[in-house]
């Protein structure tokens, strides 16, 4: 998740657990302050921009070694207040502080290795888009009540605030198993066969989702909105690039794409550039994370190392006005 919700987070933690033992300030800053810790990572530089997207949520936002930090931050910042006799509390604070800002992270479709050091895989639910407002809306308010009451009312309204934000993580997944029976049943209807399927919030809310569908033809994409008046969901048809990843071979680039991405990638060729694209973040025909992985020469496709990432522009002007027309339930084609 973004930034902003994992300090409200952090900080709605910190007032929970500690402020009643503590001034609320001082549980809210720390709070905020450790639920941006693991996000550090994002600014060391792993050599290429391949490795800097799968290397992120690594060993910062694995629940093994969280734990293990844990105690000598809590230490740090118990010695630091002069609250020494608070420790055990600083240190439950610390880890559910910790530990939420990676489980919070796994609700989104990105990937975050939980596991490490035990298994690399990249765990992503994908029920949460990295920013929605609704469910940090509550965490702000919380805090802002309980720092202005500073008294048992103000950390009620905290709690409540904060047990509303989760229940709003259930919702999003329980919608989303709702939204991948739809499209289940929507894809038999149409006779595709389907090797992979991604159901992901479109942006900023989860009401309105994105279907992803790896078939043996190439990739489909459909929207649904829980507000649409039926069940059948309109879906597009676009080639995968399936030679092209056959063509060039065993590049280390892009198996680490296809592997991160579980499978939901394409190819294509743009003046003589083989680019890889992540299909599970954006939507066609713009996408979050493009690599530049080869260079046709010739007959032949020979690697770039390291790999470009390649930005495309977005219009927000056709994409905003389409997201809140299409979550209401009208069934509009997206922007191309």
């Amino acid at each position: 998740m973004d930034s902003l919700s994992q300090a409200a987070l952090g900080a709605a933690i910190g007032v929970a657990v500690m402020g009643r033992r503590t001034r609320p300030w001082k549980a809210a800053v720390i709070g905020a302050l450790a639920g941006t810790l693991p996000d550090l990572d994002a600014f060391y530089d792993y050599g290429d921009p391949i490795s800097n997207m799968v290397y992120h949520r690594a060993a910062t936002h694995a629940l093994f070694w969280q734990t293990l930090a844990s105690l000598p931050l809590a230490a740090l910042v118990a010695a630091a207040l002069r609250e020494t006799s608070q420790i055990r509390w600083w240190w439950l604070t610390i880890w559910l502080v910790l530990i939420t800002h990676a489980l919070l992270d796994w609700t989104t479709v990105y990937g975050t290795q939980l596991g490490l050091p035990f298994t690399d895989t990249p765990y992503g639910l994908g029920s949460m888009f990295i920013i929605d407002p609704l469910y940090t809306l509550p965490l702000l308010i919380g805090i802002v009540v309980a720092l202005s009451l500073r008294d048992t009312r103000g950390w009620r309204w905290n709690v409540a605030c904060l047990m509303l934000s989760t229940a709003y993580l259930g919702w999003s997944a329980l919608a989303q198993q709702h939204v991948t029976g739809v499209a289940h049943e929507s894809l038999r209807a149409q006779g595709h066969k389907v090797e992979r399927l991604l159901v992901t919030p479109a942006p900023l809310n989860t009401v309105l989702w994105r279907v992803v569908a790896i078939t043996p033809q190439g990739y489909l994409e459909g929207f649904y909105s829980l507000l649409d008046s039926d069940r059948a969901i309109q879906f597009d048809s676009f080639a995968r690039g399936e030679k092209l990843y056959a063509e060039i071979g065993d590049n280390v680039f892009a198996e680490r794409i296809a592997r991160f991405s579980h499978g939901f990638f394409k190819m294509s060729e743009q003046d003589g550039r083989v680019l890889i694209t992540d299909l599970r973040m954006g939507q066609e025909p713009n996408y979050t994370f493009n690599f530049v992985v080869a260079q046709r020469e010739g007959a032949t496709l020979a690697p770039v190392v390291p790999p470009i990432q390649v930005r495309q522009a977005r219009n927000a002007s056709k994409g905003l006005p389409w997201l809140w027309r299409r979550i209401l339930g009208e069934k509009l084609p997206p922007p191309r």
